[in-house]
């Protein structure tokens, strides 16, 4: 599976109606509005490279009030759980 956060500038009237849009979009785990430079922050899990173009330009980027995306993509993740699940293997 291919993971990646994507930063999306909105048209401030535009951010809860944008946000729902897009957390609805098949592919799409999580959106956040935040503070800072960016308006909402995506985090998307698809199976194909071919699927996160079709999902960021092709549907995130055309949602009413949003004005540009930037995408990275996720090569590995250090999460506090992922670090525990690998020290636990084996054990029972």
């Amino acid at each position: 599976m291919i993971k990646a956060i994507v930063l999306i500038q909105s048209d401030a009237a535009s951010i809860p109606e944008a946000a729902q849009t897009i957390a609805d979009f098949e592919g799409v785990l999580e959106v956040y509005s935040c503070a800072g430079d960016v308006d909402l922050i995506a985090v998307v899990q698809v199976s194909r490279h071919e699927d996160l173009a079709e999902l960021v330009p092709g549907r995130i980027g055309k949602v009413a009030g949003v004005l540009n995306t930037d995408t990275h993509i996720a090569f590995r993740s250090y999460s506090k759980a992922d670090t525990e699940a690998a020290f636990n293997i084996g054990v029972d």
